[in-house]
């Protein structure tokens, strides 16, 4: 059995959780919204035509803020096609997906639905093949209270409060040559720059994103973050950062490690930023959204032939995930959490059906895929403060990222309790984890659970959808506290 140490102690405060951590993304894709949030005539639909088990889902789920529309819809989107009368919405080519936009769905459906599921909207706005204007018109029908032409729009299509929405994106992963309207940094950064500084016209008290890299691995990573805030760093408030990880040739450790990657990212972006910042003599801290990440096994999708036609959401990007990919989400949202200092947002992409943790049948079941425990659990039980832990640990050798701890964990704390989030990373046997806790004055270990399995490859489906799930952890022992952590796990371990 491996043996691992770790110390809680609430003086080593890193910030408090920030609940826009907790965030996820819909986008106009395959089957995210049609069929998925949205299905007029499904036994579980609302007045509306939004899908109740997945309203449900997603409050159970724990989410705080949804990213909308896009992603690489946004960078095609005309807004004003989603808002009016139904019948008289246009349907439109989406070059981004090779798909059809119906376009049943647009800004004040999905604000009517973020109130119904009880989170926060994020919006982007598209600065591929648009500019300052169609984002200002869309900040004026979405925020103003009424008296002009937009803000009554909106009002005469039954929205009479403002949707009062507070983030926006400037765009989306201009740095790719995939994207529609792609543009270099320097001609991104001064385009981003003038739409922010024209929205804060609208509302000073707006939160900007400026676009990063849309992966570490972009040949211009570094200094595509450099020129976008030299232009832009007065003016927004984040930079945002999109990761994605998957299993590559059968290489299991690897993947388990892959948040050392998104480490590295994160590091490397405060890095730059505090770099520009420096710069420009500027006492102002640029943070960071990481508003895209997720397990997606990309190549699958590259790898595949595109539609010879135009569908209305198509089964795009549907991935089906094991318990080693949640064990992989699990380790990502323990990053994410490790550095809350600068993370102040970020958003698992997506919600549903579309590489997400709630899948659909049209005209049938919602259920609940692997991935969707590790960020229920964190959502739930992460509060108060972040406290910095140091697991003193056996490390493993890596093909991607060479030696690389066996364990990774972060622990939160607020007066009432302490929750300890860790994924023992071993493939071959279980850990001992050692607390030391003698700083929380005596408190012992009241619940631990685990999600683990003898099959790592172990599958959710509409049939057996507990087939992968939570379960209580019987090996903790008291005296010092003590939890055996089963090989490739996540787990949750609450000390009062």
């Amino acid at each position: 059995m491996h043996q691992a140490a770790l110390t809680l102690d609430p003086a080593f405060r890193v910030a408090p959780v920030q609940r826009r951590t907790f965030g996820t993304f819909v986008e106009h894709l395959g089957r995210c919204v049609y069929t998925g949030i949205y299905e007029p005539g499904h036994p579980a639909a609302d007045e509306d035509g939004f899908r109740a088990d997945v309203l449900e889902l997603t409050r159970e789920l724990g989410v705080s803020t949804v990213r909308y529309p896009g992603g690489n819809f946004v960078s095609g989107y005309r807004w004003e096609d989603g808002v009016g009368p139904k019948e008289l919405r246009p349907r439109r080519l989406d070059l981004a997906w090779h798909s059809t936009e119906t376009n049943e769905v647009g800004v004040d459906e999905f604000v009517r639905w973020c109130r119904k599921a009880g989170v926060e909207p994020m919006m982007a706005v598209n600065l591929g093949t648009r500019g300052i204007e169609a984002a200002l018109d869309l900040l004026e029908y979405c925020n103003h209270p009424s008296g002009t032409a937009l803000a009554d729009r909106r009002i005469a299509g039954g929205a009479k409060e403002p949707h009062d929405v507070r983030m926006w994106c400037l765009g989306n992963e201009m740095d790719g040559p995939w994207q529609t309207g792609h543009k270099t940094a320097a001609e991104y950064g001064r385009l981003a720059a003038e739409t922010a500084r024209a929205m804060r016209m609208i509302d000073p008290k707006l939160e900007l994103v400026a676009c990063g890299s849309s992966s570490s691995s972009m040949p211009t990573f570094g200094a595509w973050e450099a020129e976008v805030l030299t232009h832009t760093y007065d003016v927004v408030d984040y930079i945002s950062c999109h990761a994605y990880y998957e299993e590559k040739d059968g290489d299991l450790g690897s993947f388990l490690a892959c948040a050392t990657d998104m480490e590295f990212f994160i590091r490397s972006v405060a890095a730059t930023a505090d770099h520009v910042g420096a710069k420009l003599k500027s006492r102002k801290r640029i943070d960071i959204s990481f508003d895209e990440w997720n397990v997606w096994y990309l190549s699958r999708f590259q790898n595949a032939d595109p539609p010879s036609d135009w569908p209305v959401a198509p089964r795009l990007l549907e991935d089906h995930y094991h318990l080693a990919d949640a064990v992989a989400v699990g380790g990502l949202l323990i990053t994410l959490l490790r550095h809350s200092d600068r993370v102040r947002a970020a958003s698992l992409a997506q919600l549903v059906n579309v590489i997400a943790p709630i899948m659909t049948e049209p005209g049938g079941r919602a259920w609940r895929q692997t991935t969707f425990h590790p960020f229920a659990q964190a959502s739930r039980y992460a509060s108060g403060d972040v406290l910095r832990v140091e697991p003193v640990c056996p490390s493993y050798e890596t093909a991607a990222y060479g030696q690389v701890p066996l364990l990774h964990a972060v622990a939160t704390h607020d007066e009432r309790s302490t929750t300890v989030f860790a994924i023992n990373r071993a493939t071959d046997r279980p850990m001992e984890l050692r607390l030391d806790a003698r700083a929380l004055g005596g408190a012992r270990v009241v619940e631990a659970s685990t999600l683990s399995g003898p099959d790592v490859y172990a599958r959710n489906t509409a049939d057996d959808p507990g087939r992968v799930a939570p379960r209580p952890n019987p090996d903790v022992r008291h005296d010092p506290e003590t939890v055996v952590l089963p090989p490739v796990s996540w787990n949750v371990i609450r000390l009062g």
